[in-house]
């Protein structure tokens, strides 16, 4: 586990750097014997609103192992921070209020939505397993329960 997201988040790191990285060579400081690819880049979230940080004096990133059960749902939640995830396994479709639905799959990226209303759903026959990283507020919640 600690291999991968230490894969994860050099993958962050390449994906945020120079565009010499993105043949995947030894370029960008790397030392022969070493390669990066670019699994994904973008500007904006998955549903299109664009990507910010938050702004705080006390900044948290917490890397965690999200596992889905075949069937099981998050339940409708939100997050305030941004957050990035990787699905290393399963197939998982996110359902938003308005009706829209995000399908994602083993070695999908995830530019997840801030402050969106959305329920994940495991729609496989095997465990979804996402590793995901929430660039938050120390003392601060990263996910918000609906409770209606």
């Amino acid at each position: 586990m600690d291999r991968v997201l230490g894969l994860f988040v050099l993958s962050f790191v390449v994906a945020g750097s120079a565009t010499a990285w993105a043949d995947g060579g030894a370029q960008g400081g790397y030392a022969s014997g070493v390669s990066s690819v670019i699994l994904q880049r973008a500007t904006t979230t998955s549903d299109g609103a664009p990507i910010a940080y938050p702004r705080t004096e006390r900044p948290e990133v917490t890397a965690a192992q999200v596992t889905i059960a075949p069937g099981a749902e998050t339940g409708w939640h939100k997050h305030p921070i941004p957050l990035y995830a990787y699905v290393e396994q399963g197939a998982l479709e996110v359902r938003f209020d308005d009706g829209r639905v995000s399908a994602f799959q083993a070695g999908d990226a995830i530019f997840e939505v801030v402050d969106t209303w959305h329920n994940g759903v495991n729609v496989g026959d095997t465990e979804v397993r996402l590793v995901v990283f929430y660039l938050g507020v120390a003392d601060e919640p990263t996910t918000i329960r609906r409770t209606d």
